[in-house]
């Protein structure tokens, strides 16, 4: 099982047009946390694009092209690319660039994005939201398996036989896909054979493994190899030397965070107690080595996951603390986590 890091890029929100102290200071430790994780010898470090004034990251294949320069093993993807509101040339483009330049560490999480911010921005309408991603993703897999593209859509000029370049130097880029628990999205990656990653942020662990055995269902019955089939879970992360510290050092960042959002969607308030709740029995995995260490081996042992990414916040909490954090993750639990799967 692959084990690696996911993060959005927290900053505290600087209403300015020029002089983002906090932008520039939190792209600067992106990289630093993405080249510590390369040394401790994880194996993917993901970003996710966001277009929001608290979310720092807007153009991940940017920052991971900067990471590919200081990193010499790690994989590098979106965790999401936000395929409905971009041109899948230009992505497929921008992520042939960064595996050049990576050596061939360049991969795609394609997802129609959980927050809406950039169809109004890029002039999409909501009305076509589920359109818009099938059309895209149609468009960058046949980038993907063809030099000479020739397609054509609703959303989208039409491509006659024309040449997309530059093409990769792995032998396509993979392209994973991220779902928020629809059943329609299980069915559709599995049917086209797609490595899947979903997030699991609320609930019983073992919520979504109904999703993951219809994904694979989904998958055998068109006559593919499940046991040959990708499948990532993605939990919120923060690991400490000891337990209470990480529980006190990531809820004052969590708490804001998960309100904020919460406000826009009709939430009711996240308190300690459920924070608490989630820690303890369910998907957060905050805590010590030990505690992780199990509770991702049970995340396994529950998902058959061939891959877990860890979604860490950064932002407000100090950054030795998060790169402790990171530390920890390379040098003590993903070791034991390998060892006891016998890998």
């Amino acid at each position: 099982m692959e084990l690696g890091i996911s993060s959005f890029g927290e900053i505290t929100p600087e209403r300015v047009a020029g002089k983002a102290v906090n932008a520039h200071k939190r792209v600067h430790e992106l990289l630093e946390e993405i080249k510590l994780a390369d040394e401790v010898g994880l194996d993917v470090f993901a970003l996710g694009e966001h277009h929001r004034p608290d979310f720092v990251v807007s153009s991940p294949e940017t920052i991971l092209a900067a990471a590919a320069a200081i990193t010499k093993r790690i994989k590098l993807s979106s965790s999401v690319t936000v395929l409905s509101s971009v041109d899948p040339v230009r992505t497929f483009q921008q992520f042939a660039t960064l595996d050049l330049i990576s050596n061939g560490r360049a991969e795609i999480m394609a997802g129609r994005g959980s927050f809406i911010e950039s169809f109004p921005l890029f002039g999409y309408d909501l009305k076509d939201y589920d359109e818009l991603f099938v059309e895209k993703l149609d468009l960058l897999l046949n980038i993907n398996q063809h030099e000479i593209v020739n397609w054509k859509g609703k959303f989208r000029a039409s491509i006659p036989n024309r040449g997309v370049y530059p093409r990769p130097i792995q032998p396509a880029l993979p392209i994973w896909l991220a779902a928020g628990g629809t059943p329609a999205s299980a069915v559709r990656a599995g049917k086209m054979n797609l490595p899947l990653t979903v997030a699991i942020l609320g609930g019983p662990t073992n919520g979504f493994v109904p999703f993951a055995e219809l994904y694979r269902k989904s998958a055998q019955e068109a006559g593919h190899d499940v046991s040959q089939l990708p499948f990532a879970i993605s939990t919120h992360f923060f690991a400490a030397d000891d337990s209470e510290q990480a529980s006190d050092d990531l809820y004052p960042t969590y708490e804001k965070m998960m309100n904020r959002i919460g406000r826009e969607r009709g939430w009711s308030p996240i308190e300690r107690q459920y924070f608490e709740a989630l820690r303890r029995g369910g998907p957060l995995m905050v805590g010590d080595v030990n505690e992780i260490i199990d509770k991702i081996l049970h995340v396994h042992e529950l998902y058959h996951n061939t891959r877990y990414l860890a979604q860490l916040i950064g932002g407000e909490i100090p950054h030795q603390k998060v790169m402790h954090a990171i530390e920890l993750y390379g040098t003590k639990i993903a070791p034991a986590v390998r060892k006891a799967l016998g890998k």
